[in-house]
């Protein structure tokens, strides 16, 4: 199933869940606009998670080596910077394959991205 702006997404190391925001299209509805790979920018498509606890985060490391080791939760700030994977292999968006709720996004902080619920409310009709 295609995905679109308020998408539900889910990181392993955070927090809280997130939605998605799509601007990569402005033309293709699913009742919001229809999302592509190329929607994986940090808090402008990619909302944070409340807090990140992964300790591959530079600032959750020094915030947990302060705390002598004890694990310490600081801002989710997602770290995205390759497209989501694998995208649509039949629907093209524009120039991109549309986002389906089977694709992944990696963060660079360790958590890979998952689209929980992909946020239509109108089927696509050919």
């Amino acid at each position: 199933m295609l995905a679109c702006t308020g998408a539900g997404l889910l990181c392993p190391f955070g927090t809280a869940p997130s939605t998605l925001v799509a601007t990569s299209n402005q033309k293709v509805l699913t009742g919001a606009p229809a999302a592509t790979i190329m929607d994986h920018q940090p808090l402008s498509n990619i909302p944070p998670f409340a807090m990140c606890t992964s300790l591959a985060n530079p600032q959750v490391a020094a915030a947990t080596a302060a705390a002598m080791g004890v694990l310490t939760p600081m801002p989710c700030v997602p770290n995205t910077p390759a497209p989501w994977a694998p995208g649509s292999p039949k629907v093209l968006i524009g120039a991109y394959p549309a986002l389906t709720n089977a694709c992944k996004l990696v963060c660079a902080w360790g958590g890979t991205i998952q689209i929980t619920a992909p946020g239509q409310t109108k089927a696509l009709v050919p």
